[in-house]
């Protein structure tokens, strides 16, 4: 039996026996603070988007090239990663059974679990080249005209586009919208095709109306259009549907007929200009240096199949108060996961964001196994980020991976911070809404490489593949 005396000294102890058993538990034990998390995409396609060890910060110095993030330079907002919707890949989507489709769209748009989260799609006006025919909203018969729009719908897109954007929104309420047509009504152009030709500039304030009623059908759909593009590629009129539109048609049109439509309906949706290659940064700078056309415009869309990222920040050092985007890129079916895995993180992913865009916007989200649907003259060469074949089999393409490593770590609202480029290692730093670092990083070497990850005082040595994506969070 116990004594009195005894029986209180271990009473008394018991606490400093806590202390001890927790500090020495804790001892050896590292804190959620001092890891990164990592996901990596090879280029041998054995890593895809695929979740590795924590990486633990330490302070051992080692003779490492080094990468690091610095939190006090901040720049452009994002407003979020994703692709085009287009009528194909609406269509492809629909074949789906209920609960295939269910699964694909919470996989695709949610921020849950494994899903990617998607927060941005852009969407044609009318029919792109990746429809399975062409049309625009207000079709009518060879000759005749309509002025007032008394016949404008929004026609096939009621049958797929629209049902899939609204199951999108009951996923992501907040996904941001931009849309973009790849030609008027053929009645409005010089040359009556719905390919080339030019719109007539007596049809200038029809076309601006044009855009008024799209913005609100589709927001009587429930579907808010959060900015346009004039026109989708205005310098490459040898699509199908396409239009030709010279820088300062463009400024006309916008600063004496869309924005003053847009204003006087109150309408808020943003006037992004431009929306094609980086070769011809003096294009969206023309209509900036318009005196009417500026007011009106909220910034400019890139594509990059020729030229150089870095036009945007031509733009952006020009114009610092007018935004950036990056709306379309590709990836083709006769282009290798390798090739279009390196190019594209480097460039759409990376080069954009290093550059102010405010998004990343890779091209069709599905097709068909065959790559359809396409317009006669279309692209039949576009991969989607998803192949869906006739059995509803449902495979990934390079794209998913691409955007994958953007958009399933850095949500809209998320700020783009400082981080140096180490010779192969292109790489761009975030920090989100909730104050997590996210790090991407290409390697765009022809070897692997050994770096670190240095974020306040403290650093993480890794290694990664030759053409290699990964994404750090922490």
């Amino acid at each position: 039996m116990i004594n009195i005396n005894k029986k209180l000294q271990i009473l008394l102890l018991l606490p400093l026996i806590a202390v001890q058993i927790k500090c020495g538990s804790s001892k050896n034990a590292v804190s959620n603070s001092d890891k990164a998390e990592s996901w990596i995409t090879t280029t041998d396609e054995t890593s895809k988007l695929k979740k590795q060890e924590d990486l633990v910060f330490n302070s051992e110095i080692n003779s490492n090239q080094t990468i690091e993030i610095d939190p006090s330079q901040k720049f452009q907002t994002i407003e979020g990663f994703g692709f085009s919707l287009t009528g194909g890949s609406a269509q492809a989507i629909m074949k789906l059974d209920k609960t295939k489709k269910e699964a694909l769209l919470q996989e695709l748009f949610s921020r849950k679990g494994d899903a990617i989260g998607l927060s941005y799609l852009r969407i044609s006006i009318g029919a792109s080249d990746l429809n399975e025919k062409v049309f625009s909203y207000d079709d009518m018969p060879e000759g005749q005209t309509d002025l007032k729009l008394e016949h404008f719908n929004l026609g096939p897109d009621l049958n797929d586009v629209i049902p899939v954007l609204q199951d999108i929104l009951k996923i992501n309420p907040k996904i941001k919208i931009m849309g973009s047509p790849w030609s008027p009504p053929v009645w409005m152009k010089d040359n009556g095709s719905s390919k080339a030709g030019s719109l007539q500039p007596k049809y200038y304030e029809v076309y601006a109306q044009y855009f008024v009623k799209y913005i609100q059908a589709m927001k009587s759909h429930g579907i808010i259009i959060d900015a346009i593009t004039p026109q989708n590629e205005p310098l490459h009129p040898g699509n199908n549907p396409s239009l030709l539109m010279l820088a300062e048609q463009q400024a006309d049109f916008v600063g004496n007929h869309l924005g003053p439509a847009f204003k006087a309906a109150g309408i808020k949706t943003k006037i992004i200009v431009y929306d094609h290659n980086c070769n011809k940064p003096e294009y969206p700078l023309t209509i900036l240096r318009d005196s009417k056309a500026n007011p009106f415009v909220a910034g400019s869309a890139f594509h990059l199949y020729e030229g150089d990222i870095s036009a945007l920040s031509t733009v952006h050092n020009e114009f610092p108060d007018k935004d950036l985007y990056f709306t379309e890129q590709y990836t083709g079916s006769k282009s290798s996961f390798e090739n279009d895995l390196k190019w594209s993180v480097k460039n759409v992913v990376i080069g954009s964001m290093r550059n102010w865009s405010k998004n990343a916007l890779s091209w069709g989200l599905a097709n068909d196994e065959y790559y359809k649907p396409f317009t006669p003259g279309g692209c039949s060469t576009c991969k989607g980020a998803l192949m869906i074949d006739q059995n509803q089999n449902i495979k990934r393409e390079v794209g998913y991976y691409i955007i994958g490593h953007a958009s399933k770590f850095v949500p809209e609202g998320s700020v783009r911070i400082g981080s140096n480029v180490s010779g192969n290692l292109y790489n761009v730093a975030f920090k989100t809404p909730q104050g997590k670092i996210v790090l991407i990083v290409e390697n765009d070497g022809a070897s692997a490489e050994t770096f670190n990850i240095k974020y306040n005082q403290k650093q993480i040595a890794t290694t990664l593949n030759a053409g290699a994506a990964a994404t750090y969070v922490w």
